[in-house]
C-alpha cells in the first residue's frame, strides 16, 4: 500500500543516508594497495663486480684483435694467452667488436653490428666470453668492449622495426654516415629519443651479463655530445661497478661530459711526422698541452704507436718508427709522457707483417723477437713502480731533434730523454736538469752536464738519487 506520510518518508530517508555514509567510510578505512612499479629491465648481474679497476691515470691498455691474436680467432685464443698479457705489465683488456655483423652491403667489418645485444659466433658464446672476463680478473685486469653507437649495419633489425631511428634522405630512403664512406653501415638517428634509450640498455646490459668494467666508445666525435652525456650519467648511475670509458675522439669537450680519455690521435700524427719528415720535436710539447685543455687531474690521454687502423691502412710501427729500436723511442714517450700507454696486439713482439682489414689473413707468431718483449715489459714495469711517471708534474725540456723532460711528485722525479732521430745528436743540458741521477732500470749513478751524446734513437730514464 503506498504511504504518502511526509515523516515515515523522512525517517526512510535518513536511514537510507545513515547506511551509504556507513558504506563510505568502510571503504575509506580499508587498505589501499600500493602501486605497480614499472617493471625493472635490469638484467642479472652474473658474477662479482670487479673491485680492481684502476684508477684512470694508472691503466696500461692492451688491444686485442680477436681475429689476429690466435690461430683459433675467438675468445678461448685470447684466454690461453692472459698470463703472457699480464706478465706485460697490463692491467686494462680492451676487446675489439665482440658482437654479430652484417651481411648486407657489408665488407666483413667488426665495426658493422647487426645486434647489439648478442655474441658474434664466430668468437664463441656468452659463456666464453664470461669466462675471459672472469679469467682476466682473476689476474687483476679488467675488460673493456669496443662499443660503436653511431651507425649499425645494413641488416640490424632496427632498420625494419625503427626506420625513424636512422637518417634519411629526401625520398624516405635510410643513409649511410654523411661524408665519410661508409658505406657498409646505416647513420643512426639522435635525435630519435627512443633510439637513444634503447642504445643505452644495450650499454647497461653488458655489464650485468658480462660483468665487464666499461667501453672503447668508437667515433666518439660522430654523435652529438648529449648523447654522451646522457649514457656517462646512465652508466655512472651503476652504482656496483666502476667503469672505465674511453672516448675514441679528440673533442676536448668529450673531457667535460665526462670520458675518462680521449685517444691521442694528434700524439700519434706529429710523432710519425717527426720520424718521417724531419719535423721538429718541440711539436710534441706544445700538443699534449692542447690535448688536455678541458681536462681535469684525473682524465687522460691515451697514447699509441699502433692500432688496429693504423697498423692496417698505413703501417706497423717498425715501419712507421725506424724499426725495432725507433719504435721503443717513441713507445717511451707514450709510456711515460702525461698520458696512458696502450699497446696494440703484436706490438710487443716487433711484429713486421701488417694486420690488414678485415684482420682475417694474418696471426699473430708469439715466439719472435723476446728481446723487444722484454723490453716491453722493463718500460711497463718501471712505469707501473714510479708513482711520478703515472701522475707527476711533465716540464718539458725539448730540442728539435730530443724529446726531454722531467716529471715529478711528492719527492720523486725522473728525467726522459729520447732522441727521435736516426743518427747521433748532442744534447745540450740544461742547468735545471744537470747533476746527479741514477738510471731508473740499473740503479748506477750518472751524472748528465753540457754536452750529453746521444745514439740514433736512444732512450735514457733516470731517476733523483
Amino acid at each position: 500500500m503506498r504511504s504518502d506520510n511526509p515523516i515515515m518518508k523522512m525517517t526512510m530517508f535518513t536511514i537510507l543516508l545513515s547506511w551509504l555514509l556507513i558504506a563510505c567510510s568502510k571503504k575509506e578505512d580499508a587498505p589501499v594497495a600500493p602501486p605497480v612499479p614499472p617493471p625493472d629491465d635490469t638484467p642479472v648481474q652474473y658474477g662479482t663486480p670487479f673491485a680492481q679497476v684502476p684508477a684512470p691515470a694508472d691503466a696500461v691498455i692492451y688491444q686485442v684483435n680477436m681475429r689476429a691474436f690466435s690461430q683459433q680467432g675467438n675468445f678461448q685464443g685470447v684466454i690461453a694467452r692472459l698470463d703472457s698479457i699480464k706478465a706485460l705489465g697490463v692491467n686494462v683488456l680492451y676487446l675489439m667488436p665482440i658482437y654479430p655483423i652484417g651481411s648486407v652491403k657489408a665488407v666483413n667489418s667488426p665495426y658493422c653490428i647487426k645486434d647489439y645485444a648478442a655474441v658474434n659466433s664466430e668468437f664463441g658464446t656468452l659463456a666464453d666470453l664470461r669466462a675471459l672476463v672472469d679469467g682476466a680478473h682473476n689476474r687483476n685486469m679488467c675488460v673493456i668492449l669496443d662499443w660503436v653507437a653511431n651507425h649499425t649495419a645494413w641488416d640490424n633489425p632496427w632498420i625494419t622495426t625503427h626506420k625513424e631511428w636512422y637518417l634519411q634522405d629526401g625520398g624516405g630512403n635510410v643513409i649511410s654516415p654523411p661524408n665519410m664512406g661508409w658505406n657498409d653501415v646505416a647513420q643512426l638517428n639522435f635525435s630519435n629519443v627512443a633510439m637513444r634509450l634503447e642504445m643505452i640498455k644495450a650499454m647497461k646490459s653488458w655489464v650485468y651479463t658480462a660483468n665487464v668494467d666499461g667501453f672503447r666508445c668508437d667515433y666518439t666525435d660522430g654523435p652529438p655530445l648529449d648523447f654522451w652525456k646522457q649514457t656517462i650519467d646512465t652508466l655512472r648511475n651503476i652504482k656496483t661497478h666502476k667503469l672505465l670509458l674511453m672516448a675514441e675522439g679528440s673533442r676536448n669537450t668529450n673531457y667535460t661530459v665526462g670520458f675518462d680519455y680521449n685517444f691521442g690521435f694528434g700524439f700519434f700524427g706529429q710523432l710519425k711526422a717527426i720520424y718521417n719528415n724531419n719535423r721538429s720535436a718541440l711539436t710534441i710539447d706544445s700538443l699534449n698541452q692542447a690535448e688536455y685543455i678541458n681536462a681535469s687531474s684525473g682524465q687522460q690521454i691515451i697514447r699509441y704507436i699502433s692500432n688496429h687502423d693504423v697498423n692496417g691502412a698505413e703501417g706497423t710501427p717498425l715501419e712507421l718508427f725506424g724499426g725495432a729500436r725507433g719504435s721503443m723511442a717513441a713507445f717511451t714517450i707514450a709510456t711515460c709522457m702525461k698520458s696512458v700507454p696502450m699497446i696494440y696486439n703484436g706490438q710487443e713482439v716487433g711484429m713486421a707483417d701488417r694486420i690488414p682489414f678485415p684482420f682475417t689473413s694474418v696471426k699473430i707468431d708469439w715466439t719472435k723477437n723476446p728481446d723487444i718483449t722484454a723490453e716491453h715489459k722493463r718500460l711497463i714495469a718501471f712505469r707501473n713502480s714510479s708513482p711520478a711517471t703515472r701522475r707527476g708534474q711533465l716540464t718539458p725540456y725539448s730540442n728539435a731533434d730530443v724529446c726531454a723532460f722531467t716529471k715529478e711528485l711528492s719527492g720523486e722525479k725522473i728525467l726522459v730523454i729520447v732522441n727521435l732521430r736516426n743518427t747521433t745528436m748532442n744534447y745540450s743540458v740544461p742547468a735545471a736538469i744537470a747533476g746527479n741521477w741514477k738510471n731508473a732500470f740499473g740503479g748506477t749513478s750518472v751524472n748528465i752536464t753540457g754536452q750529453l751524446s746521444l745514439q740514433p734513437y736512444e732512450y735514457r730514464i733516470l731517476q733523483n738519487l
